[in-house]
């Protein structure tokens, strides 16, 4: 049982709370795609009306969390492939872009910061937890890409990764070995920002790293389903 929640954090609306609470527990699994959002429910355990938790659903919907269908209600989204495809293309955009307009703004320390992060990925690779690599990983690129200036992409970049805990937990348990080449690509990124790389470089390196854990996803994808080999015997003859 949820203890009630009776006020939000002082600067937090009801609806923002109410958004905060359910995207939470869609991220950590505890609602799993195809769980009912019953809305009195939730309602009861923030301690607030069924208004400002409707408002957290459409907001959820929007950002293709939540689905909501007549005589079913909202529920959260179900799992699909394609939705990965989509979310981790456009990912790769906004966050390239987030981490070039970043790049003026991160400190030595932050450089620091992100290196030690790395590091602590780099040590985990032996005995892989692709769970706890992920949260490593996400919170390596918070560091390079959360100086963004401009809010709206900053906004779609929290967005993607949001959609990203929600799809799949850990891309990295699917293909380990990109886990490797990821964290060499990491050092080269921070070397690009170190040396001053003009934005478009920078940008570039970014999109082609978030891609390229898809293409190994990808990959692995196709290995599971091989296409069957065609039979020769089942060819149709040629017209006469």
């Amino acid at each position: 049982m949820v203890a009630p929640v009776t006020l939000p954090p002082i600067g937090v609306s009801k609806s923002q709370l109410a958004y905060q609470w359910i995207t939470a527990r869609i991220s950590d699994g505890t609602f799993t795609p195809g769980y009912r959002l019953v809305l009195g429910a939730i309602g009861k355990d923030l301690g607030v009306s069924v208004v400002p938790v409707r408002e957290a659903i459409r907001r959820l919907e929007a950002e293709g969390l939540v689905t909501f269908e007549r005589n079913v209600g909202a529920q959260v989204a179900m799992l699909e492939e394609t939705e990965y495809l989509y979310t981790m293309q456009t990912l790769s955009v906004v966050e390239g872009v987030a981490t070039a307009l970043s790049a003026p703004f991160i400190t030595t320390a932050d450089i620091q910061r992100a290196r030690t992060v790395n590091q602590a990925m780099i040590a985990s690779l032996e005995d892989l937890n692709p769970h706890r690599f992920t949260e490593l990983n996400l919170e390596f690129h918070s560091i390079l890409f959360e100086s963004c200036p401009n809010p709206h992409i900053l906004d779609l970049v929290h967005r993607g990764w949001n959609r990203m805990k929600v799809l799949r937990d850990s891309t990295f348990s699917f293909v380990p070995g990109r886990a490797r080449d990821s964290v060499a690509e990491h050092d080269n990124l921070l070397q690009l920002i170190e040396s001053g790389a003009d934005a478009l470089t920078l940008e570039l390196a970014a999109r082609a790293h978030r891609t390229g854990t898809l293409d190994a996803f990808l990959v692995y994808q196709k290995s599971q389903h091989p296409q069957p080999a065609s039979d020769p015997s089942r060819e149709r003859e040629p017209d006469q």
